[in-house]
């Protein structure tokens, strides 16, 4: 009887876990904010929440002042002050939403959270502008002047292609113009042709009629 009862706890158990950890991964903005691509106002945005829109929380700072969260496809971090979680008849909001939801305690590091989720975006070229804001800064002197030369390198071959491209925009225009010239001639000498003929019927003498006399 006793092993029965323990089964049955044990199957019961095993439906309402996964119903627990997917209800506290998620919580409500309380109003229209920003998702930032990183802990902080001074990442760039990534998109705007809307008020009320649901969010999937996959956990915060220590001190539950940001969160990495979730939305519409896209991921970046949020105030944990729009956040807010209704359990039951009660609703919690901020830091209390967080702890309501258990929340794991995660950490930031600006390299492999946007090499992983904005590689396509165009500030990611900018990371070194934003390397450091928040935690230690995640590339050495070096390795940021290995990268600024990889780009500079990147630079000079789009330039060397556009000025190939302008080297041939140019044997193009020339090769028209040569067309033209050689048009435009063929033209003139078909002119100088037809006027030579007329010149040519208009020089001879008119032919001459004998007159008869009609007796």
């Amino acid at each position: 009887m006793n092993k029965m009862l323990l089964g049955l706890l044990a199957v019961v158990g095993s439906f309402a876990l996964p119903a627990t950890a997917d209800a506290a991964a998620r919580a409500i903005a309380t109003a229209d904010v920003n998702l930032r691509a990183g802990p902080s106002t001074r990442y760039p945005a990534v998109d705007v929440v809307g008020g009320g829109d649901r969010v999937r929380v996959y956990g915060c700072l220590e001190n539950r002042s940001w969160c990495d969260v979730g939305y519409d496809g896209q991921r970046g971090w949020m105030s944990s002050n729009y956040l807010a979680y209704a359990g039951g008849s009660r609703r919690y909001t901020g830091e209390r939403a967080i702890r309501a939801i258990e929340a794991p305690v995660i950490s930031f590091s600006i390299g492999g959270y946007w090499d992983d989720h904005y590689r396509a975006r165009r500030f990611y070229r900018e990371r070194d502008r934003y390397d450091g804001i928040y935690g230690p800064r995640y590339r050495r002197d070096r390795d940021r002047i290995e990268e600024r030369d990889r780009f500079d390198d990147r630079d000079d071959v789009r330039r060397e292609r556009r000025a190939e491209r302008r080297r041939e925009l140019r044997q193009e225009e020339r090769r028209d113009d040569r067309r033209e010239f050689r048009q435009e001639r063929r033209d003139d000498v078909r002119i100088e042709r037809r006027d030579e003929r007329r010149e040519r019927i208009e020089e001879q003498p008119e032919p001459v009629v004998p007159l008869y006399r009609v007796n």
